[in-house]
C-alpha cells in the first residue's frame, strides 16, 4: 500500500452506535482518497464525533482548516478536497432478498437490516427494471409498501421487453448494486457497487454510480463551462431566482448528465425527481445523487452517438414545441421603456433604421401597479392601439404575466384575486389558508397550477386580458416561484416543521429551502411545496401554453425563467438576469447549449446583458453572437443605459443590421432545424463533439457552436480582439462569406475578425436552404429562396427544407406542409419533393451557390435548359442568380 498505509486514520472500533441507537459494523476505512463517499455533507454538526456516531470513518489526515472560507467552500463544492468523514467500503445497505423476470424486464425486492443515520428509513424497497426499447433501459426503486410522490411526467409506459437490447444489466445481491454494460464493446456505464452506502429514507435519498470517463456534461441549470468539473464538484437543484453565478442553484432543475465514453460513444442518464437535489461528481470518477424525497427512477439512455441520446432523452420527457416562424426573428425589450410612447418611439427607430425585429416586448413597467393582467392606464394608456400599430406592420408583441397575484386591493378593484378566493385556486399554507408572499405587485398569493381549477381560471383571466391587449405570446417570470421575502411574508416557514427544515438540505443558496420562494410545507393540489417546487414553472408554462392555444387558435410562444425537464415541449427560455461583461457573453454559449441538450432548443441570453451598463464594442459583439442564438432577443434592466440597436453609432447599426439579416437569410435553414427538434428531439445548436465524437479536441470547445451539422459559428467574446482562433475538425470548411475553402486536418486557425463580422463557415457535404432576407419574416417570407451547396472533398452534398404556413397548429401532423431534399453529386443538385401539402406560398429557387467547384464550368442548366452564371476563380464558387425554379417540383441543375 505505500504511503497510504503511513496515514493517520483515526478509525473507530468494530461497533458503534449511531444516532437513530442502531448499532452498526464499520472496520474497513482504508478507502483510497478518490474512492471515497462524502458521509457528512452538512455543514452543521460536521466533526468527527458525529462523524463517528455515523458509523463512517474519520481521516485527521485530511482536517478542515476551519474559519469563514472553509465554510463558503463547502456550500457547493469540497473546494478540491477528499472528504474527512467517508463511509466504509462495508457500510450497511440494502441486499436483494427475490429476484423475478417479468414481461418487460425484472423485478427486486430489497430489505436492509438496519437503519441508517437519517430517520425513517425504508427498510423494504422494490426495483423494476424495465427493459424499454433496444437503447432506452428504465430502473424505478420505490417504496414496496407505501405509495410515495412521484413526477407526473408523462413518460412512455412499456409492459412489454425489448426483443434486443445494446445493453446488459447485472445485480449484485450482498449490498444490492446494478451494473450496466454497453453490450457492443463491454463498457460499464453504470456501476453502484462502487458506493456501499444506498440510502432510502423518507427525506433523504442516496445513490452512486463509478463513471467510464471523465469527459460528462448537462446537471443544469448551472453556470459553468460545457465540460463539468469532476474534481469534488456539487451541483444543486432547486429552482431559485438568482442572478447566472458559478456553483449555485438557478432558475431550472434537470437531472440529466450525458458522457462521452473512452471510445467515442455516448450514453445519457435522466433522474426523474423534482425534489431538492444535489449531485456531486468526484475525480474517482464517480457520481452521487442526493435527493430529499420522492422515488429513484432512473432512465439510461445508450445512443451511441450525441444526437441520439438527446433523441432518445426527448421521447421520454417529451418532444419540443414547434415555435410559429415568427418567434425566430429578432426581439427586442427592456424593462423601464415607462411608456407607450416610449415603447413606439424605440420600435419605430428599428423600422427607420431598416434594422430586422420582428417581436417588441414590454416588461412589468406596463402593469398597473405590476398586477397581472392590466397596464397602465396613465403611462400605457396607447398600449393596444400600439399593439394594433405593430400587427399592421406585420410584426408582433409580447407582454408578460407573473405568477404573484396582490391580495390587499380594494375590495371589487382586482378580480382575478378575487374570482380565484372564490375558486380556490391559490397554493395554501400549512394551516389550510391562501399563502401570502411578497413580490412585485406586494403581498402576493400564489396560483396552484397542479389544480384543474386553477387551470380554467388562469385560461379566463387571459381570455380577459387578450380582449383588452392583442398579445401574441406571454413571458412566464418569476415563476421558480420567487418570494421577494423568506417563506410567508411578515411570518417565514414553520420551524417545527420537517418539510421546511429537513434532516438533510441540500446545498442551495441562502441555506434553507424557503429563501425567496414558498416554504417547502405550502399545499398544493397534488403534493406538498416540498415535492413540486421544481415543476412549478412548468405547471404555469402549460396553463400558459394551452391557453394562448385555444385564445388564438395558433402556436402558442411562451418564455419561461423556470424550468425543469419536459419544459421544452411548452416553452421557450432565456438565462436569466445576466450582467453586461465579456464573462458572462462567453457562458451564454455553454448555456444555450446546455439547454439544447435538456430538450430546450428555443433558448437564448439577453443580448448584451441584463443588468449594468453595457458598451458599445461589448453591445456588438454580442449582438453578433445574439443573432445565433435560437431565441435572439435585446432586453435589459430599468436604470441601465438604453442597449436597443439604434442608440450606438451607424457603425455599429451597420454591423447589427448585417449580423441579423444573415440570420434571416438562414431561417429556412434554422426552421427546418427546429421541425428536426419536433419531430425527433433533435438538438438545433450544439456542440462540436456531436458532429466529431472520436475528436477529444472537441470535448471541451465552448467558444464555438453549430447550428445542425453544417454551420459554425466561431465569435470574439473578449475585448478589443480583431482576430479570433478557432478549431476545424477534420473536414472540408467553407468561409460564409467568400466560400473559400479550408481543409482542415483537425487544428486550431487564426481569423480575421473586424468589428463588424462574425466568423461563419459551412461544413462540406451540407446543402443549406436560404432566404433573400427583409427587416421581417412576414417580409422575408415572400422572396425568393437560395441554397448554398458546400461540396466535400468527393464531390457530393445533401441537405433538406421543412415549410409550412408558420403559424397553424399541427401543420406536420395533419401533412399541411412541404418537405424537400437536395442531393449534389457528380456536378448536378438534383431536388426532391417528399411531400407536397402547403401551396399557399409559391416557393421559387431564385440562386444556388455552390462551393468548392474546381473548375469554372463551360456550361451550367436547369432542367436541361442553359442558364446564366458567374464563377469566382479564386475561391471556387459556382454562383447561379437569376433561377426561377419552384422547389415544389423536382429540377435538376448540372455544370460541364
Amino acid at each position: 500500500m505505500g504511503s497510504f498505509s503511513s496515514w493517520i486514520l483515526f478509525v473507530i472500533a468494530a461497533w458503534t452506535v449511531t444516532s437513530t441507537g442502531v448499532v452498526v459494523s464499520a472496520q474497513k476505512c482504508e478507502v483510497e482518497p478518490n474512492l471515497r463517499f462524502n458521509c457528512h455533507p452538512e455543514i452543521i454538526g460536521f466533526g468527527r464525533e458525529n462523524c463517528l456516531k455515523r458509523g463512517c470513518c474519520w481521516d485527521e489526515r485530511q482536517s478542515a482548516t476551519g474559519g469563514q472560507e472553509e465554510f463558503k467552500s463547502r456550500l457547493n463544492t469540497y473546494d478540491g478536497k477528499v472528504p474527512q468523514c467517508y463511509y466504509s467500503s462495508d457500510f450497511p445497505s440494502y441486499t436483494v432478498t427475490k429476484q423475478q423476470e417479468k414481461p418487460f424486464g425484472y423485478t427486486l425486492d430489497l430489505s436492509r437490516k438496519s437503519q441508517s443515520y437519517y430517520p425513517k428509513d425504508v427498510m423494504q424497497l422494490t426495483a423494476d427494471v424495465f427493459f424499454e426499447t433496444k437503447t432506452r433501459l428504465h430502473v424505478k426503486i420505490y417504496d414496496s409498501e407505501k405509495p410515495r410522490y412521484e413526477v407526473p411526467l408523462d413518460t412512455p409506459k412499456v409492459s412489454t421487453k425489448a426483443k434486443s437490447t445494446d445493453y446488459s444489466v447485472n445485480f449484485g445481491e450482498t449490498p444490492f448494486s446494478v451494473q450496466v454494460k454497453r453490450q457492443a464493446t463491454d463498457t460499464t456505464l453504470i456501476d453502484t457497487s462502487v458506493n456501499p452506502a444506498f440510502i432510502f429514507s423518507d427525506q433523504f435519498l442516496q445513490i452512486s454510480t463509478k463513471l467510464p470517463s471523465t469527459f460528462i456534461y448537462g446537471l443544469g441549470e448551472h453556470r459553468h463551462s460545457l465540460l463539468l468539473d469532476l474534481n469534488w464538484t456539487s451541483f444543486t437543484f432547486w429552482n431559485h431566482d438568482m442572478s447566472p453565478a458559478p456553483l449555485v442553484n438557478l432558475y431550472g432543475s434537470h437531472p440529466f448528465y450525458m458522457m462521452l465514453e473512452e471510445d467515442g460513444n455516448s450514453h445519457g442518464v435522466f433522474l426523474l425527481n423534482s425534489n431538492g437535489m444535489d449531485v456531486i461528481l468526484q475525480p474517482t470518477p464517480a457520481l452521487t445523487w442526493r435527493t430529499i424525497g420522492g422515488i429513484l427512477d432512473f432512465y439510461i439512455f445508450l445512443g451511441p452517438s450525441p444526437d441520439e441520446v438527446i433523441q432518445q432523452y426527448s421521447e421520454v420527457i417529451g418532444l419540443p414545441f414547434m415555435p410559429p416562424y415568427w418567434s425566430l426573428g429578432f426581439h427586442l425589450c427592456r424593462y423601464g421603456y415607462n411608456s407607450a410612447n416610449k415603447t413606439r418611439e424605440i420600435w419605430q427607430s428599428m423600422l427607420k433604421a431598416g434594422i430586422p425585429q420582428d417581436v417588441q416586448w414590454n416588461d412589468i413597467d406596463s402593469m398597473e401597479g405590476h398586477r397581472d393582467f392590466t397596464y397602465n392606464q396613465e403611462t400605457f394608456t396607447e398600449l393596444p392601439a400600439l399593439v394594433e400599430e405593430i400587427h399592421q406592420h406585420n410584426q408582433y408583441y409580447i407582454t408578460m404575466l407573473d405568477p404573484g397575484i396582490p391580495n390587499d386591493q380594494p375590495k371589487g378593484s382586482y378580480r382575478p384575486y378575487e374570482d380565484g378566493i372564490e375558486l380556490g385556486v391559490f397554493v395554501k399554507d400549512y394551516q389550510g389558508n391562501p399563502f401570502v408572499g411578497r413580490v412585485w405587485p406586494g403581498r402576493t398569493v400564489f396560483p396552484d397550477y397542479t389544480n384543474p381549477v386553477t387551470v380554467k381560471w388562469w385560461q379566463q383571466e387571459t381570455q380577459r386580458f387578450h380582449d383588452k391587449i392583442k398579445f401574441d405570446g406571454l413571458w412566464n417570470d418569476m415563476n421558480e416561484p420567487s418570494n421577494f421575502v423568506y417563506g410567508a411574508a411578515g411570518f417565514g416557514c414553520p420551524i417545527d416543521s420537517p418539510y421546511d427544515y429537513p434532516p438533510y438540505v441540500p446545498n442551495v443558496f441562502g441555506f434553507v429551502l424557503g429563501d425567496r420562494t414558498i416554504c417547502p410545507s405550502a399545499q398544493h393540489n397534488l403534493s406538498l411545496h416540498y415535492d413540486v417546487h421544481n415543476i412549478y414553472g412548468l405547471t404555469e408554462v402549460i396553463a400558459t401554453y394551452n391557453a394562448l392555444k385555444n385564445i388564438r387558435g395558433k402556436r402558442p410562444f411562451v418564455l419561461s425563467r423556470s424550468t425543469f425537464a419536459g419544459s421544452g415541449k411548452y416553452t421557450a427560455h432565456w438565462t436569466g438576469d445576466n450582467l453586461s461583461s465579456w464573462v458572462d457573453l462567453y457562458y451564454s454559449i455553454p448555456a444555450i447549449l446546455n439547454l439544447n441538450m435538456f430538450g430546450i432548443p428555443l433558448v437564448g441570453v439577453d443580448i448584451c446583458g441584463f443588468e449594468g451598463d453595457t458598451t458599445e464594442e461589448l453591445c456588438q459583439r454580442w449582438q453578433q453572437v445574439g443573432a445565433f442564438y435560437p431565441f435572439s432577443r435585446n432586453h435589459n434592466a430599468i436604470g441601465s443605459k438604453d442597449q436597443h440597436p439604434t442608440v450606438f453609432s451607424q457603425d455599429m447599426q451597420a454591423s447589427t443590421r448585417k449580423a441579423l439579416l444573415i440570420r434571416y437569410t438562414l431561417l429556412p435553414y434554422l426552421y427546418t432545424l427546429f421541425h428536426r427538434a419536433n419531430a425527433g428531439g433533435k438538438t438545433v445548436a450544439r456542440p462540436l463533439f456531436f458532429e466529431y465524437p472520436s475528436d477529444r479536441s472537441t470535448y471541451s470547445i465552448d467558444k464555438q457552436f453549430l447550428w445542425g451539422e453544417a454551420l459554425l459559428i466561431t465569435p470574439v467574446l473578449q475585448l478589443s480582439v480583431v482576430q479570433v482562433t478557432g478549431y476545424f475538425p477534420k473536414d472540408t470548411w467553407y468561409d460564409y462569406y467568400t466560400g473559400m475553402s479550408i481543409e482542415s486536418e483537425g487544428q486550431q486557425i487564426t481569423l480575421d475578425a473586424p468589428l463588424d463580422k462574425i466568423n461563419l463557415h459551412i461544413r462540406g457535404g451540407y446543402i443549406i436552404p436560404t432566404q433573400q432576407p427583409n427587416v421581417t419574416t412576414f417580409a422575408a417570407r415572400k422572396n425568393p429562396f437560395g441554397l448554398i451547396v458546400a461540396l466535400s472533398g468527393e464531390g457530393i452534398a445533401n441537405g433538406s427544407i421543412y415549410w409550412d404556413d408558420g403559424d397553424s397548429l399541427d401543420t406536420f401532423k395533419n401533412k399541411k406542409h412541404n418537405a424537400i431534399k437536395f442531393t449534389a453529386a457528380k456536378n448536378s443538385i438534383t431536388c426532391r419533393v417528399v411531400h407536397d401539402g402547403y401551396s399557399e406560398e409559391p416557393m421559387v429557387l431564385g440562386s444556388v451557390r455552390v462551393l468548392g467547384v474546381a473548375n469554372k464550368p463551360e456550361t451550367v442548366t436547369a432542367n436541361s435548359k442553359a442558364v446564366p452564371f458567374s464563377y469566382d476563380v479564386v475561391n471556387k464558387v459556382l454562383k447561379l442568380d437569376v433561377l426561377s425554379l419552384l422547389l415544389t417540383k423536382p429540377f435538376m441543375i448540372a455544370w460541364t
